[in-house]
């Protein structure tokens, strides 16, 4: 058997019999030996396989207290939806007492067992204690949310042995789950489910937008039930401050639902108890697109959503119209990709176009006039704002014919090039943000609709200098990179706005956390979906590489971007289906899905899409 990886080397004793027919794994160290049927050896951790599924092996007669320990911590790596067989190891009192979806706990290389001494179970000792230890990697709390972590993993277990039977249990152990990384990458996958930002309201003249909230489920166990039930908990505690769900309170699945499956043409009917059974047509359209937003993400992705109460139908959305309801990030298709050419003029190619012939933008930026630096143009593309090459000056103008740059909206007093504005970047209300790095005065700044006096943000637990600033489409969320020492940090925080309608806002980021936690130089990054980021950087040791990173600190499943060396800046549509465009010692190259990087000109600087 294959012991690839060091907790499969630890788990080397496990005996792991694949029935083909049936695509089920058994994991056990007592299994028995079937005398017939299809039968093959595999790892004890099958590679990401859909059509497997992996069971645990109940303890064996009389198995000794390690290998009691051992057998639980193989059936938490199993498709048992209710942890059933790993039951069998505990006493039932432990059974009643343990709760496995409180948390998972992810370890580098899988749980260590050591014992507290030297005896071996087989004397009259009817009391054993174990401790798992490990390297902690991540953890995943009890409504799904991952997390990043470090430091040394140390968990007791205690074992008895039963009066009458004389069988080794537990009846002692954390709560949660615990295994390594290699195992949770196997067994959950990471999907968005979908709330509204609550500063937006359906009906009103800006158009709502969806916040995906990423959490992270059980691949094999009936992961369309799950996610409905956890769109129909309500967001993460993370998120929750800043998003609204559509869903009344109290709304679940109608007694008696355990599993839902949709049918043959992709449509999925979801009953839901008496609380959203008088809920008017608005809400439940906003209700239905919530629960289909969330289901494309798996696969094979859901088409259509058909709420029901009771006998009652409430209403039915498919992805056709989904879009009426709210817009996502990922929907929106920008008309072009932007970028400085030799003569220092604004150009701009259509955004799905693989030609290399671009055309200034109309107005004051097509022509010239100032040199600049960096850009950004706003996600309606009607205007767009650019920063002075010495990094003194923020303008604002139209993009189109006849437009003047005006004066400037804002203007730095920092000393150096590097210690003034950053590139700035549109939100999703039209507003713009942009840092001033003045060492006398930093301050993170936003100026409402790209005009008037900025309201200072306020960010009560950055620590560091900000580098670059990108918000979210969805206008609630905003990445950092962040300088403190010889490190540049990738920080996500949350966007806050409070005050009276027609009053100057208090807008406060906060709960800032860290998306890239293995780097320790990030160089450039851009919004590459609904809760990923494009990140160019240096790993601990590292040379620079190109990859993806999810919002809450992991890395999302598929294959890196190409390499390519020499990237200063990069950016991503929120349309994953837009190729990645970077500014590089080759000049302007873009990567499209599948491909390798492409040239488009060789003296352009500072791409960016909308945003």
């Amino acid at each position: 058997m294959g012991a690839d990886r060091p907790e499969d080397a630890r788990r080397g004793y496990a005996r792991v019999l694949t029935y083909a027919a049936c695509g089920v794994v058994l994991l056990s160290g007592c299994a028995s030996m079937p005398d017939s049927g299809d039968l093959r050896g595999v790892d004890s951790t099958p590679r990401q396989d859909t059509q497997v599924r992996v069971f645990a092996m109940p303890p064996q007669e009389d198995a000794q207290p390690s290998d009691i320990v051992s057998g639980f911590l193989e059936a938490l790596t199993s498709d048992d939806p209710l942890y059933s067989t790993a039951r069998q190891y505990l006493t039932e009192r432990a059974s009643k007492t343990w709760r496995p979806g409180q948390s998972v706990t992810v370890l580098a290389d899988g749980p260590g067992t050591v014992a507290d001494s030297n005896r071996d179970g087989r004397d009259a000792t009817d009391d054993l204690a174990f401790h798992l230890a490990g390297t902690k990697v991540a953890t995943v709390d009890a409504q799904d949310s991952y997390a990043p972590a470090g430091g040394a993993y140390d968990a007791p277990v205690h074992l008895v042995r039963d009066a009458k039977t004389k069988q080794w249990r537990i009846d002692g152990l954390p709560q949660g789950v615990v295994m390594g990384k290699s195992d949770f990458q196997r067994i959950y996958m990471s999907v968005d489910k979908y709330f509204f930002a609550s500063n937006t309201v359906a009906g009103a003249a800006e158009q709502t937008s969806a916040v995906a909230d990423p959490v992270y489920v059980r691949r094999r166990v009936d992961p369309v039930t799950e996610l409905v039930r956890s769109v129909l908990s309500g967001p993460t505690r993370w998120l929750d401050p800043v998003v609204r769900t559509g869903f009344p309170t109290g709304t679940g699945l109608q007694k008696g639902v355990t599993a839902l499956t949709p049918d043959d043409q992709n449509k999925l009917t979801v009953p839901l108890n008496a609380n959203a059974a008088r809920v008017g047509a608005t809400k439940c359209a906003e209700m239905a697109a919530q629960l289909l937003f969330s289901l494309q993400g798996l696969t094979p992705a859901v088409d259509q959503v058909e709420l029901r109460s009771g006998s009652q139908r409430l209403c039915s959305l498919d992805e056709e119209h989904a879009d009426d309801v709210a817009l996502r990030g990922s929907r929106r298709h920008p008309d072009y990709l932007y970028f400085l050419d030799s003569k220092n003029r604004l150009v701009r190619l259509p955004s799905g176009s693989t030609g290399t012939r671009p055309d200034p933008v109309p107005g004051a930026l097509g022509e010239g006039g100032r040199p600049l630096r960096s850009v950004a143009v706003a996600r309606d593309e009607h205007s767009a704002a650019a920063v002075t090459t010495d990094g003194r000056e923020l303008y604002v103008t139209s993009l189109v014919s006849g437009g003047s740059l005006g004066d400037p909206v804002l203007v730095s007093h920092g000393a150096t090039d590097d210690d003034r504005l950053t590139a700035p970047s549109w939100d999703a209300r039209g507003d713009l943000w942009v840092a001033d790095r003045d060492t006398a005065d930093p301050r993170l700044l936003l100026l409402e609709q790209g005009a008037g006096e900025p309201v200072v943000v306020k960010a009560p637990r950055l620590d560091g200098r900000i580098q670059d600033v990108k918000v979210a489409a969805d206008g609630v969320r905003i990445a950092l990179v962040v300088t403190k020492g010889d490190k540049k940090s990738l920080l996500i925080g949350r966007i806050e706005r409070t005050g009276e309608t027609g009053e100057k806002p208090t807008v406060s980021v906060l709960e800032l956390h860290s998306a890239t936690p293995d780097f320790e130089d990030v160089t450039t990054m851009s919004w590459a979906g609904d809760s990923r980021l494009v990140v160019v950087g240096r790993e601990q040791g590292g040379v620079q590489t190109t990859r993806y990173v999810q919002v809450d600190g992991s890395t999302p499943e598929g294959s890196a971007p190409a390499a390519l060396s020499g990237v200063k800046e990069i950016t991503a549509a929120e349309d994953d289906r837009l190729p990645l465009v970077a500014y590089s010692e080759d000049g302007i190259v873009r990567l499209q899905a599948g491909a390798q990087w492409q040239k488009v000109v060789s003296d352009g600087t500072t791409p960016v899409y909308p945003g």
